[in-house]
């Protein structure tokens, strides 16, 4: 049985929220004492999240230049780069947990997500 309930329309809907996180947590937790590094990489994916996202082939774009798949790519490589980071930075235990928490998180939201949904033209072929 799959388990993959999140369509591109709620999928751009935690991309966003997800955006806001990356963003904001870091202020929220003062990782910019424990470290630079994690403190700017979470900033700086969650501003390309929101760009990626916003020029990704889903509902909620402002242009679809980027298939769904491809913003899957782009999601997995992001994940592997927050997990990547927990293992090599030289910060705390919380922002070791916060990029592994972060990273796993995005794996979730990957593996919970379905295949592209039709788009009106496919559907009224049908």
């Amino acid at each position: 049985m799959k388990l993959q309930f999140i369509t591109p329309t709620l999928h751009g809907v935690l991309d966003y929220a997800a955006a806001i996180v990356l963003i904001l947590a870091p202020r929220l937790l003062n990782l910019q004492e424990d470290s630079v590094l994690v403190y700017w990489f979470s900033t700086i994916a969650g501003a390309g999240l929101i760009l990626y996202s916003l020029f990704t082939d889903y509902a909620l774009s402002f242009k679809g230049l980027i298939s769904y798949r491809g913003h899957l790519i782009l999601d997995s490589a992001a994940s592997a780069s927050f997990i990547l980071l927990a293992l090599i930075h030289e910060g705390t235990t919380l922002s070791m947990l916060y990029c592994l928490v972060m990273g796993a998180g995005v794996i979730g939201v990957i593996a919970l997500s379905g295949p592209e949904e039709a788009t009106p033209a496919e559907v009224s072929a049908e």
